[in-house]
């Protein structure tokens, strides 16, 4: 499909630990909603990022893991793959991780900025996992990451661990209810967290 004047940028990012013994074929079939969107006949010609100096979509056999640093055009209803992508990935990943995708609004340039316009940028935070489990392991060290990295520009680190006591219970007690309301026999989509748009645009992650 040609996405040639889409109003987006697309970034996506990511490390997932794979499963040993899952070969390139299985980790093929699972990015088919990426290498496809992009309008690839395979993995192999839809990793190129749309960005020289980004690595692309990766599959270190050695290691167990899928290495993320794409870019593609398109428009919204990449929304929708997202959603493939990470049922996808649930079952192939070992561990927890996070994915992080950004909408660059293609239209919005400096002099918008100038004027004070505000761009549609959007940034989404997904998570995949073997399990629900691993899926808010993932989600709450990631948390306790950023609230400690804040609160040590005030605080000195062993000050902070009732923070993390308080941050472990929060997720407990929502684990406990997934598994009280039977959730947990369902497969997560691994879309666990939220976007933002407007004017300050997230930077690049830069290799």
């Amino acid at each position: 499909m040609n996405h040639d004047n889409a109003p987006f940028e697309i970034h996506v990012h990511g490390d997932v630990p794979i499963k040993p013994g899952t070969d390139l074929q299985a980790v093929q079939e699972a990015l088919k909603p990426l290498w496809h969107y992009a309008g690839a006949r395979t993995l192999s010609e839809g990793s190129l990022s749309l960005y020289e100096e980004e690595p692309g979509i990766r599959f270190d056999v050695n290691t167990h893991r899928l290495h993320m640093c794409w870019t593609v055009r398109g428009d919204d209803d990449f929304r929708m793959v997202l959603d493939d992508l990470c049922m996808n990935l649930n079952e192939l990943s070992a561990a927890g991780t996070q994915i992080e995708v950004t909408f660059y609004d293609t239209e919005f340039d400096d002099e918008d900025e100038a004027n004070g316009g505000e761009s549609r940028d959007d940034f989404v935070m997904l998570f995949v996992g073997p399990d629900p489990a691993a899926i808010m392991q993932a989600q709450r060290d990631l948390l306790v990451h950023d609230v400690v990295n804040m609160m040590e520009r005030h605080f000195d680190g062993a000050e902070l661990s009732g923070v993390v006591a308080e941050i472990d219970k929060l997720f407990s007690q929502r684990f406990d209810n997934l598994v009280s309301s039977l959730d947990i026999g369902k497969p997560p989509k691994g879309s666990g967290g939220s976007g933002h748009g407007g004017g300050n645009r997230r930077p690049r992650h830069l290799h």
